[in-house]
């Protein structure tokens, strides 16, 4: 090896770069025997070391080691090959992990939109069993009231030019969001119109209805399913959809911490005592 410093390795014929600390993090892995060359499914060919491995997984191997996470794709499925890969390349901590059924079994996401509708005034709240889901939405919608005639010296004589300010959605909770469109009329002569913004939907919609609409569509397109709608309250038509979603968890992160690097040190003078013969 050209430097003891940088360690390339061919998994499969996928080459991968890294330091001999990393690949020592778990001084009992397969790696630190490959480094004092007493492990046998390692060749040094070329100035690499190559095994005849899967190396897509062994990117998330590799990964592994850096960080003490394991980052996968939402879409990831091969829990059991990557498995085997953990336990060939003697990695207890991970191959534990990855053979829990808890880990890798998909998660169920609930989420319920809440309307009530009470003449030209709508009311909505989201409920969702996962608060980044709650905090997504509540970074998407947008609510603007329209300000009354006459004030800071606003004039229009027509609704439709009135200035519209953004206000704060209510969050009773991490869970859940509140917010409202529609007409007012409870202040008297004057009233303040609301209005409800979906991003990327550029439009600012009055009606309850149009806004429902514009929220299921999104919730559909995010990966939901409607399992349910029910009436709440027949008396304040307070209607109810019930959306569910599939998650798979993706990032693992370590229960055991690595050896003291007392041992590490060990089996790096072993490296290097190597490359000198």
């Amino acid at each position: 090896m050209s430097s003891p410093e940088v360690i390339t390795l061919n998994v499969g014929g996928m080459k991968f770069t890294t330091t001999p600390s990393t690949l020592l993090r778990f001084p009992e892995s397969k790696f630190a025997h490959m480094l004092d060359g007493s492990d046998r499914d390692f060749r040094t060919v070329n100035g690499q070391y190559f095994v005849d491995r899967d190396g897509t997984l062994f990117s998330y191997i590799l990964d592994y080691l850096r960080t003490s996470q394991l980052t996968l794709p939402s879409d990831f499925s091969d829990y059991e090959r990557l498995q085997r890969e953990a336990e060939f390349y003697q990695i207890p901590s991970l191959a534990e992990q990855l053979g829990q059924e808890s880990f890798y079994r998909p998660r169920m996401e609930i989420l319920e939109v809440r309307f009530l509708l009470q003449e030209t005034h709508a009311f909505f709240r989201i409920f969702c069993s996962c608060s980044s889901t709650v905090e997504a939405l509540a970074d998407r919608i947008v609510m603007y009231i329209e300000q009354p005639v006459g004030v800071q010296g606003w004039n229009f004589p027509y609704a439709s030019q009135k200035p519209l300010a953004p206000i704060p959605l209510q969050r009773p909770s991490h869970h859940d969001l509140v917010f409202q469109c529609g007409t007012d009329y409870s202040t008297g002569d004057q009233f303040g119109a609301r209005y409800v913004s979906i991003k990327p939907d550029q439009r600012k919609l009055l009606n309850g209805t149009n806004v429902l609409g514009l929220l299921l569509d999104i919730l559909l397109k995010e990966g939901f399913s409607l399992v349910s709608t029910r009436a709440v309250s027949a008396e304040e038509k307070v209607e109810c959809y019930t959306f569910e979603r599939k998650k798979r968890p993706e990032v693992l992160t370590i229960a055991e911490s690595p050896k003291p690097e007392k041992n590490v040190t060990i089996q790096m003078k072993q490296v290097k005592s190597n490359k000198k013969r």
